[in-house]
Order: C-alpha cells, then sequence, then structure tokens
C-alpha cells in the first residue's frame, strides 16, 4: 500500500491544482464582471457574455476547464495502475512529469497565452499520459 501512495501523490497534486486554477479564475472573472457593471443574464447562450470579458480573464477559465478534460484519462489510469500494484519508479516518474506539464500548461495559457508553446507542452503531456495507459494496458495482458 506504501508504494501506492507514491503514484497517488501526483493524482492528488494535481486535483488540487486545479483548485488553485478554480480560485484563480474566481479572482479574476469576478472582479472583470464588477468592473464591467456586466448583468448576468440566463437566458442568453450559454458562454456568451463570458466571451465580453477580456481575453487574460477567460485564459483562466478555459485552463480551468481544461484541467477538467485530459487530466480525467490521467486520474483514471495513474488509479488503475496504483490498484494493479504498479508504483515502479518509472511510473511514478511519468505521473509527475504529466503533473508538472500540466502545471506549466496552466501557467503559460492563464498568463501568456502563447498557442505554440501550450500545443507543445500538451502534445508532450499527452504522450506521457499514452506511456501510462500503455503500462496499464500491460500490467492487464
Amino acid at each position: 500500500m506504501e508504494n501506492a501512495k507514491l503514484l497517488l501523490q501526483p493524482v492528488v497534486v494535481l486535483v488540487l491544482w486545479t483548485f488553485v486554477m478554480w480560485a484563480w479564475m474566481y479572482a479574476t472573472r469576478i472582479p472583470a464582471i464588477t468592473r464591467m457593471k456586466m448583468v448576468l443574464d440566463p437566458q442568453r447562450v450559454n458562454g456568451a457574455q463570458m466571451a465580453e470579458l477580456p481575453a487574460s480573464v477567460r485564459w483562466k477559465a478555459d485552463n480551468y476547464n481544461h484541467l477538467l478534460e485530459q487530466p480525467v484519462l490521467f486520474y483514471a489510469v495513474a488509479i488503475a495502475l496504483a490498484t494493479l500494484g504498479d508504483a515502479s519508479t518509472l511510473s511514478v516518474a511519468l505521473a509527475w512529469a504529466y503533473v508538472v506539464l500540466r502545471v506549466v500548461h496552466s501557467f503559460v495559457q492563464a498568463l501568456i497565452n502563447k498557442i505554440e508553446l501550450r500545443f507543445g507542452l500538451f502534445a508532450i503531456s499527452s504522450l506521457v499520459l499514452l506511456a501510462l495507459t500503455v503500462r496499464a494496458a500491460m500490467q492487464l495482458c
């Protein structure tokens, strides 16, 4: 069980990071809505009003949403590996690499939103996730 903790630590860190982005999103979004004197209208098309916010405010929300997309696969695979008893040095290193890449991706998206750099980080993190997934698949064969 102690070894499984090593693989579950990056899972918990990424969940905590998601909450950091959640807080950052609201810490920028609420003041922007207030400054713009925006009246929230539930009759408007979903997302239309938020599109009126400055881009630098929207970037945080976009990243928060991204942290609820592909990382869900990471959670499933990391928990599967921990359950299967594969908390090897390689699996743990890959899990931490994925988390670090996603945190760096968050900073890039939230602060400068340079799409080429974001894409590179996303692509590399996707390959890391693929490697973790292949390791899980090998455990099941």
